[in-house]
């Protein structure tokens, strides 16, 4: 019965575990590079994971240059003279001083804390655009999932079919030799009849050629079937495979830029950031009407605005809300360790792409010098990339 299930019939496909989708790995095994059509498809596909790659590198310098800017900014007013030092710390006293006045006004008992609120303030221009961005991570990062586990599904399914057909494959292989051996083996009887015994044996011949013909005639008819479903099979795995890549990257991208958003944003989702937010525009409306502590404080802000920037400050508007970092070492410990923070968040994205950029870029020349047949061509689609 076993047998004949498995020449025959077909099993269910069982659900494939998850799989560590970031671990990005290249498989061109499988991959026929003396077709036109297969090799010009992978390489393309690689190309196009390049620019992909190009696009998030760039976006990526730019936010590194502005977070290490602000981490130059902690250095130098740390390095500047005593008596400036004292000049600002003056300056940022009486805001801390003003910013405590104000805030014995709000005794409103769930207020917002001054961290978020002061956080929010220094984001106020980028957290609408941040919440959008999140949620579009979390709503992509499921599709991806759903993608990823439907890929996985489908190359579990092909990988178990191409089992079956190499087990039916083997099993007709095998039976043809039975088939054939039987085949001998009644000739050989016959013959013993004939000769031995003097019987007329022709119609056994004819039986036994006739049913060995028919039996071989439907095993290479399945066997060609199998044969040709085998390569069907592994085209299409070679097509997953290829996908596979391009989404994980995708995959991995997508969730880096989600944990670096939740560094920046201190949050942990959407919903909490969009809460926050909420939150934080209730707040912004009710300390207009401290009107009068805000005048002070905004003067004292123009103070140090004014101080700032006769020093090597890049952002001097950064530090107004947040004079108890000039004040208190651990407050600025606390703001440096968030800066470095998301700069190794996005060290991580720009290694992570590097290292993928030079596994492409050694794929294809590992592909060239394999089939140097074919590497100019390959090297030419690699050089009009880089043209474009």
């Amino acid at each position: 019965m076993g047998f004949w299930s498995r020449l025959f019939g077909r099993k269910k496909v069982q659900e494939p575990e998850e799989q560590d989708w970031e671990g990005l790995v290249y498989e061109w095994d499988n991959v026929d590079f003396t077709d036109d059509e297969q090799r010009a498809q992978y390489v393309a596909v690689c190309l196009e994971q390049m620019a992909d790659i190009s696009r998030e590198m760039s976006l990526l310098n730019g936010e590194y240059s502005r977070v290490t800017a602000y981490l130059t900014d902690i250095e130098e007013i740390e390095a500047l003279p005593d008596e400036e030092r004292d000049a600002v710390n003056g300056i940022a006293k009486r805001m801390l001083t003003f910013t405590q006045e104000r805030r014995r006004y709000q005794d409103k008992q769930d207020r917002m804390s001054d961290s978020d609120y002061y956080r929010m303030k220094r984001q106020e221009a980028e957290v609408q655009e941040g919440i959008d961005k999140l949620k579009e991570c979390e709503d992509y990062g499921a599709l991806v999932r759903q993608d990823m586990k439907r890929l996985d599904r489908e190359r579990s399914a092909y990988a178990y079919r191409k089992a079956e057909l190499d087990s039916m494959l083997r099993d007709l292989r095998g039976i043809t030799v039975i088939f054939t051996t039987a085949l001998a083996v009644c000739v050989v009887m016959l013959l013993v009849l004939q000769l031995g015994f003097g019987m007329n044996t022709m119609i056994g011949y004819a039986i036994a050629v006739i049913t060995t013909g028919i039996a071989l005639t439907v095993l290479m008819v399945k066997y060609t079937d199998a044969d040709k479903e085998k390569r069907r099979v592994e085209r299409a795995v070679n097509k997953l495979i290829l996908l596979q890549n391009k989404v994980k990257i995708r995959y991995v991208n997508n969730s880096n830029l989600k944990e670096y958003l939740c560094i920046k944003y201190g949050t942990e989702s959407a919903s909490a950031l969009e809460d926050v937010w909420t939150r934080y525009q209730q707040e912004k409306e009710e300390r207009k009407q401290y009107a009068e502590a805000e005048a002070k404080l905004d003067y004292y802000q123009k103070q140090l605005l004014s101080r700032l920037s006769r020093y090597n400050i890049t952002d001097p508007d950064r530090w107004t809300d947040r004079p108890e970092a000039l004040l208190d070492k651990r407050e600025m410990v606390e703001m440096r360790h968030e800066l470095i923070l998301r700069r190794q968040a996005l060290r991580k994205q720009m290694d992570y792409n590097s290292g993928v950029a030079e596994t492409i870029r050694n794929d294809i020349m590992s592909v060239a010098k394999r089939y140097p047949d074919y590497a100019a061509e390959i090297l030419a689609m690699a050089d009009r990339y880089e043209d474009a």
